[in-house]
């Protein structure tokens, strides 16, 4: 699927998986959808400490959102736990950060994850088992798109 520039502000956006999960070509693929779509990427890689995430996300170049995209099926722990550090923190508590993939290894039963994640603090939540593929990036770039719009410009000597 071809991904059309935005034609909004583009955004700063980190992507990592999660601290157990070390596939790498879904942040690769999600690191490539994003600058088709002229928005500026940091890849934090895989199995990433909660620390790295953390202050990857603080300080001057912090980004517009933070993308956890996890394939191991237990992605729906470590987001907990990473969310819930995050929003103690009083300089990310705001940060949108959104987590996607596969969230569960239960199959039908991870539907109720996707409240769960959301309930503890993500802003957004694409679990692949309670849509199909290609309607989670939909979603995933009808969210992009919405938040774009809103966000400030990036200063054009931060570039």
């Amino acid at each position: 699927m071809s991904v059309h520039p935005i034609r909004t502000h583009p955004l700063r956006v980190t992507v990592s998986s999660v601290s157990s999960d070390a596939h790498m070509w879904n942040l690769v693929h999600l690191q490539l959808l994003l600058e088709e779509a002229g928005h500026e990427v940091t890849n934090l890689g895989v199995c990433p400490p909660d620390a790295t995430v953390l202050d990857a996300c603080r300080g001057a170049d912090r980004p517009d959102l933070l993308v956890l995209s996890t394939v191991n099926g237990h992605g729906h722990l470590d987001g907990l736990r990473l969310v819930r550090t995050l929003r103690r923190d009083p300089e990310l508590a705001a940060l949108p950060v959104v987590i996607g993939g596969k969230l569960g290894v239960r199959g039908a039963a991870d539907d109720r994850l996707g409240q769960r994640l959301l309930d503890a603090g993500f802003t957004a939540v694409f679990n692949e088992t309670e849509e199909p593929a290609e309607r989670l990036l939909a979603d995933f770039l009808g969210f992009l798109g919405t938040l774009a719009a809103t966000a400030p410009p990036i200063p054009a000597g931060a570039r």
